[in-house]
């Protein structure tokens, strides 16, 4: 009876290591990138590339015609982030950090005048694991994405979480929004230093990214949330925040989104604003919202007319559309025992 052949393995690092030379090496490349904004040319090799993920077996499943091919353009992945990508089809492994280090996409290379060099060389640093979780789950890529997903777990922190909620909610990460929700619930007092953002219409007084705030809503990754990625904040009621200070994080918010979008900021505000509780308010804050309303729209009247008829009648279940639960953060208010809640 013949023996049984044995599989035996050499050693991993040598191999990995030499792989690893490949990365962006023109020397017997046959497939020519374009990656992100900065339009980086990046070089691999389309056996690798397709034997490794579908995604780019079906990118590059047409055989190269005669003469020199014409590049691949990825024009939405940063170029550091894509280096990663490869990094890992070619070696099953990859650095993460959580910021890019590269001066790649920090500046127009050249292209820009000194002033928008400078301007986007002084911006925060993206976070490159968030950057090639994207990746990773746009091509395709299961592994990549779990390491993605461990590390930035370990790694959540004020600064990180929004952006991380941004990106799970974005590409339906269930079990990662719930770690953000549950994360931002317990550090979500505000601090508000401000800076300056000028802008062509008006000048903005926003939270100071670079004051390194110590609570999530005054951070930049929560003013640039998303609608849907801001609703289940909103509806959380284990928030460690009051209801005044969430209106005003609210309106930050809400500013500038209508800056950057050019919108009114009630239109901006639309689908989130319902789940303010402002029946939580005293009369007098209710009052002065309202003022603040008249000059500057951002809840229906509507929502406030219902949070004066729960004051009016004393009953939390007066107005069916306003709610009235205390968050964890609520400060107490002589008018919440007339709202059928019990002080915690």
């Amino acid at each position: 009876m013949e023996t049984p052949g044995l599989v035996v393995h050499g050693e991993a690092e040598p191999f990995s290591t030499a792989l690893r030379s490949l990365v962006n090496n023109r020397l017997y490349s046959d497939v020519r990138f374009v990656v992100g904004q900065e339009q980086q040319e990046v070089f691999a090799h389309r056996c690798l590339l397709a034997c490794r993920c579908n995604f780019f077996q079906r990118l590059l499943g047409q055989e190269p015609g005669p003469g020199v091919p014409s590049p691949v353009v990825l024009s939405t992945v940063p170029a550091e982030a894509f280096l990663a990508v490869l990094e890992f089809l070619y070696t099953n492994s990859v650095k993460l950090q959580r910021h890019s280090v590269s001066p790649v996409g920090r500046g127009l290379g050249g292209r820009g005048t000194e002033a928008e060099e400078t301007a986007l060389r002084l911006q925060p640093p993206t976070l490159q694991v968030l950057e090639v979780l994207t990746a990773a789950v746009e091509y395709g890529l299961e592994e990549l994405r779990e390491l993605c997903l461990e590390f930035v777990v370990k790694m959540l922190d004020v600064e990180l979480v929004c952006e991380t909620l941004q990106v799970a909610v974005t590409f339906g990460l269930g079990p990662l929004q719930e770690r953000c929700i549950a994360f931002i619930e317990a550090h979500s007092q505000v601090q508000l230093p401000i800076f300056i953002l000028p802008t062509p219409h008006l000048i903005l007084l926003l939270p100071d990214p670079f004051s390194d705030p110590q609570e999530v809503l005054g951070t930049r990754g929560f003013l640039e949330l998303s609608a849907p990625a801001l609703l289940p904040l909103l509806r959380s009621d284990n928030l460690c925040v009051d209801e005044a200070e969430l209106v005003l994080a609210a309106r930050s918010w809400a500013r500038v989104g209508a800056a950057v979008l050019e919108r009114p900021v009630a239109e901006v505000a639309a689908p989130v604003v319902r789940e303010l509780r402002l029946a939580l308010l005293a009369p007098a804050e209710l009052s002065a919202l309202e003022e603040q309303n008249r000059r500057e729209p951002l809840i229906p009247v509507e929502q406030i007319v219902e949070a004066w008829k729960c004051h009016a009648l004393r009953r939390g279940d007066a107005a069916r559309e306003a709610p009235c639960r205390r968050r964890r953060g609520t400060v107490p208010r002589e008018h919440h025992r007339f709202l059928d809640l019990p002080f915690k």
